[in-house]
């Protein structure tokens, strides 16, 4: 995690994976039943938005919150892995309610209110995205001396919601092409690889809880 072209690349899988496009896009247009190209796009760059500002801005201040509260880093990691495996397991075995983003406004149809609710939250900005953000903070011990890597992070946030943006703009062509059970097979796929990535987040929180309680050296640990 020491690059930045690779921190670059894990956060923009990762973020991307945890905000899963293509599984936004049926709630996305059922929410934008009726309404014109014109408003399709205006709410999705509103939510896009809206989710940026909060990332950026738990990317920047959340690790002061977390001294605030007393919460060391290595919790993060260990939690913010532990959301990502649920959720990835969720995503890979769907439920029977017929997804995992399934909201009671998604169908009031009333779409200036849904940029930010159930848009941005918790569709785009949830639990997860919320704990890829502070885990991959946390890999940064100095953001000041470790400029280079903080903004790695900050442009992979405004990559992943720029294909976002597209994605949803793109919706009923993106709908059209792959169909319900293309959606369904990508989701299941996704969900996977989020998985994977919140075990690798949780070995590194609990490799740096045992370092911090002596119980392993940091020489021991490549």
């Amino acid at each position: 995690m020491e690059q930045i072209p690779t921190l670059f690349i894990v956060t923009f899988t990762t973020l991307l994976a945890m905000i899963n496009p293509l599984e936004s896009i049926p709630v996305f247009l059922k929410l934008m039943e009726g309404k014109d190209d014109n408003a399709h796009r205006q709410v999705a760059r509103r939510s896009c938005f809206y989710s940026l500002l909060m990332m950026l801005f738990f990317l920047l201040f959340g690790a002061l919150v977390l001294k605030i509260f007393g919460v060391p880093l290595s919790m993060v990691r260990i939690v913010g892995g532990i959301i990502l495996v649920k959720i990835g397991f969720e995503m890979f075995l769907p439920s029977s309610s017929g997804g995992l983003f399934s909201s009671p406004g998604a169908s009031d149809g009333q779409a200036g209110d849904s940029a930010f609710v159930p848009l941005s939250i918790p569709i785009m900005f949830g639990p997860g995205a919320l704990a890829t953000v502070l885990g991959m903070s946390s890999m940064v011990k100095n953001p000041i001396a470790n400029l280079g890597h903080m903004t790695a992070i900050v442009l992979a946030i405004i990559a992943t919601m720029f294909v976002t943006y597209l994605a949803l703009i793109y919706a009923r062509a993106i709908l059209g092409k792959i169909g319900a059970k293309g959606v369904d097979a990508a989701t299941r796929l996704v969900g996977f690889f989020v998985s994977a990535m919140g075990m690798g987040l949780v070995f590194h929180g609990l490799v740096e809880v045992l370092q911090l309680y002596g119980i392993i050296a940091a020489s021991q640990v490549a």
